[in-house]
């Protein structure tokens, strides 16, 4: 009839530090997989920048005399270069031909 309060104290710290044990192992596993994680991260985005350009680009866009480009983009097979003047050249990919001129107006 010795109902100690010390026997029952004793079986919970020990529940306790296996608990605690157990969530510790998990923080320190979570912690290192998210470390490996970032690492890989940042290892395929430097590998991805570092991959030469595929695509051959021309090393000038000819454009007509006077024409000044204000935004140019690349498809495949082609360039297109918006002019100062509201025109969308449509060049080749040697960047020397036109192929296709359209131009842009502001209908009301």
């Amino acid at each position: 009839m010795d109902n100690s309060p010390q026997d029952e104290t004793g079986a919970e710290h020990t529940v306790l530090d296996g608990t605690v044990r157990f969530l510790k192992i998990l923080v320190t596993t979570l912690t290192a997989t998210t470390i490996i994680g970032l690492i890989v991260l940042i290892t395929v985005i430097v590998m991805r920048f570092q991959q030469e350009n595929v695509v051959p680009l021309p090393d000038e866009l000819v454009l007509p005399a006077g024409v000044t480009a204000t935004a140019v983009t690349r498809g495949p097979g082609w360039f297109a270069v918006v002019t100062d003047d509201e025109r969308i050249l449509i060049l080749e990919p040697d960047g020397q031909t036109i192929r296709r001129e359209v131009s842009i107006s502001n209908t009301e």
